[in-house]
């Protein structure tokens, strides 16, 4: 017998709620984005260090790596946590679920854009279909 689990239920936001988050958001965005940075660069070293382990081996920075790859995973977990979908690293760009018109739309934002949400998509309509935000702010 398989037990049966509830969907997890979506977080929804409204824009306040959502343009309160940024400064924070906004900090650990830049983070994400060092760290990302810095795995890219070893990650040659660390497939040759993975190549090499049962011979001893290791590479040079990694534990930095390995606690880089932590960091970048309590990131992400912590935004899934809070309902904010993070959609690219290296841009910055994040999602808050809200509703608008009765239907759920993506409030979108990026690393460099003024610290409010000023832009919306639809679900399926992705980053190249933003709107200006007309809610009632």
């Amino acid at each position: 017998m398989n037990p049966t689990f509830p969907e997890p239920k979506m977080k929804l936001f409204t824009v306040e709620e959502a343009n309160e988050m940024l400064p924070r958001v906004r900090v650990e965005l830049e983070r994400l984005r060092r760290l990302y940075s810095f795995v890219a660069e070893q990650r040659e070293s660390a497939k040759a260090a993975a190549t090499v382990s049962n011979l001893g081996g290791g590479m040079i920075g990694g534990t930095r790596y390995v606690q880089n790859l932590y960091e970048i995973g309590k990131i992400t977990t912590e935004f899934h946590e809070l309902g904010i979908q993070l959609k690219d690293y290296e841009s910055g760009l994040i999602d808050f679920p809200s509703m608008y018109d009765g239907r759920v739309v993506l409030l979108c934002w990026k690393l460099g854009e003024p610290e409010q949400i000023e832009w919306y998509h639809e679900i399926e309509g992705g980053f190249q279909g933003r709107k200006p935000l007309e809610f009632d702010q």
